[in-house]
């Protein structure tokens, strides 16, 4: 049948799923007629007969629409593109999906700035314009460091969705970011450790906190320590858990053993709302938990401890273990790791008491 405008709006809904109406004018166009009434030009195309959606009736008119497919069919016969543009959430899905290989805390961010801040719905990644990225991007600009980390995963799913043919070309490729990373500096003196240890308490988050302070650890690998970690004076991260993938084992003093013995944690705080707490309550302020890893690495150069040791300890491959010397410098340390460590409880111990 040859569509009008008065046809369109004559064609009944099918009782249950949907019928596609054919053009007479354009071979593969026609309108496409949902079980609830929806109805929306589509175009079928192709040796395998792949139908697409151009727009919905009402919204698009005939007219425009039959122009749209008569420039799809000439696209595809000059073989100019071969995108198949999927609605959002079923892209970042997909996305999400290749990346398990990822660690479960990184796929967990992705997933979390992805959803929270880029809320597009059904809406095909191919109509997600620059400005509407640009748009959602400056919304954050109140937490410049979130802003920053959302884009660059943005960024990363639009280089994926291009090379999934999903889009003709990325959206985001002329945006930059704006962020300036100013790398921190913060170190806590002698008489601020005291005053935070004394305040940090014996409930979990007081816990985790003098487990920074003694081990200089990361606090994501603090909070998701194991029985099965412990040695009788070590621990043993596994590959999974450390930021370099690789299996860290560091010696512990009596100070750590005695509070390894309350983890595995049942649950964990709020470590804002905790952090917030514990600044009131010490009076020290201006400083991050990561901050504490800081402090331990420049006491411990006060205090003598060498360079090569205190970079394993920690297990700072940018470091001494870096390039060519972290491949070739297997050896543990472990004996000058213990002294370094009953050395700074030995300090720490002066600190406190």
């Amino acid at each position: 049948m040859r569509l009008t405008d008065i046809s369109i709006k004559a064609l009944k809904a099918p009782e249950k799923g949907a019928v596609v109406y054919p053009d007479a004018v354009i071979t593969g166009f026609g309108v496409r007629v949902s079980e609830g009434g929806t109805k929306s030009f589509v175009l079928t195309h192709g040796k395998l007969r792949k139908r697409e959606t151009i727009g919905r009736v009402g919204i698009l008119d005939l007219k425009d629409a039959r122009s749209a497919a008569k420039k799809l069919l000439a696209a595809y016969t000059l073989g100019k593109t071969s995108t198949t543009s999927v609605p959002w959430n079923m892209a970042v899905e997909g996305f999400l999906k290749e990346r398990k290989g990822l660690k479960a805390r990184t796929l967990k961010d992705y997933e979390r700035l992805l959803k929270r801040h880029f809320r597009f719905g059904d809406l095909k990644v191919s109509e997600i314009t620059t400005q509407e990225i640009q748009r959602r991007i400056d919304k954050l600009s109140g937490t410049p460091v979130e802003q920053h980390h959302a884009f660059v995963v943005l960024r990363t799913f639009f280089r994926w969705t291009h090379r999934k043919y999903y889009v003709e070309t990325n959206p985001m490729d002329r945006l930059q970011s704006s962020f300036k990373y100013k790398p921190r500096e913060r170190i806590l003196s002698d008489v601020e450790l005291k005053k935070v240890w004394r305040a940090a308490g014996d409930d979990t988050f007081g816990t985790i906190v003098k487990l920074l302070i003694l081990t200089g650890q990361r606090s994501g690998e603090i909070t998701k320590l194991s029985r099965a970690m412990l040695g009788k004076n070590s621990v043993t991260l596994p590959s999974w858990l450390t930021k370099n993938g690789r299996e860290h084992t560091f010696p512990v003093g009596s100070m750590t053993v005695a509070l390894l013995k309350r983890i595995p944690f049942a649950t964990l705080p709020n470590f804002a709302r905790y952090k917030g707490y514990l600044d009131e309550r010490s009076g020290v302020t201006g400083y991050t938990l990561h901050d504490l890893r800081r402090t331990l690495r420049s006491k411990w150069a006060e205090l003598g401890v060498v360079r090569e040791v205190a970079e394993k300890y920690i297990n700072h491959v940018s470091g001494a273990q870096a390039g060519v010397n972290g491949i070739y410098d297997r050896y543990s340390y472990m004996k000058e790791m213990q002294q370094a460590v009953e050395l700074w409880e030995a300090h720490v111990q002066t600190l406190i008491a």
